[in-house]
C-alpha cells in the first residue's frame, strides 16, 4: 500500500510517499515534494493545486493521503490557505484521513523509525510528513 503523508503550512503542502509491502518500508521517489500556492483568494489557484495534487497521486499510484491535523484556534492555529489547500485534498475521489500529532507520536514510540532522514533521502523539511505516513502505516498494520 502507498501513503502520501502531507504536511500542511502556510500556503505549502510538504508531501512525502511511503510505501509497505511484505513488512518493509520504502520511501518512493517522487518528482514534487512540496506544492506552493502564493494566494488563495483567487478559486483557480485552489483548483490548479487540486489538480496538480489529484494528478501527482494518480501518477504514483498513491492509495491513501493522510493530513497531519492543526489547531483550529489558538497560537499555533493552521492558516486559513491550509485549511483551504485540506479542503481541496479532502474533495478528491480518494481515501483521505487526518492523524493527529499525539497519535503520530504514540504509533513512532511503538514502532520507532529504524533508518536516518539522509538515508531514506529525504529533505528535512518532509520529515513531519514521512511520520505522518509511517505512523499511519503502522495504524492499519498493527
Amino acid at each position: 500500500m502507498r501513503v502520501c503523508g502531507v504536511e500542511l503550512k502556510g500556503g505549502e503542502a510538504i508531501i512525502c510517499l511511503l510505501t509497505h509491502d511484505k513488512g518493509a518500508f520504502n520511501v518512493a521517489e517522487c518528482r514534487l515534494r512540496l506544492f506552493t500556492v502564493s494566494s488563495s483568494m483567487p478559486t483557480d489557484n485552489i483548483r490548479t493545486f487540486q489538480d496538480d495534487f489529484e494528478k501527482l497521486m494518480e501518477d504514483y499510484k498513491v492509495n491513501e493521503v493522510v493530513i497531519i491535523e492543526r489547531d483550529q484556534k489558538g497560537k499555533l492555529a493552521g492558516s486559513a490557505t491550509s485549511f483551504k489547500l485540506e479542503a481541496a485534498i479532502q474533495l478528491l475521489n480518494m481515501p483521505v484521513s487526518t492523524i493527529s500529532n499525539t497519535t503520530m507520536k504514540e504509533q513512532i514510540k511503538r514502532n520507532p523509525i529504524q533508518a536516518d532522514i539522509e538515508e531514506l533521502g529525504l529533505k528535512k523539511f518532509q520529515l513531519p510528513a514521512f511520520k505522518a505516513a509511517y505512523a499511519f502505516h503502522n495504524q492499519t498494520i498493527y
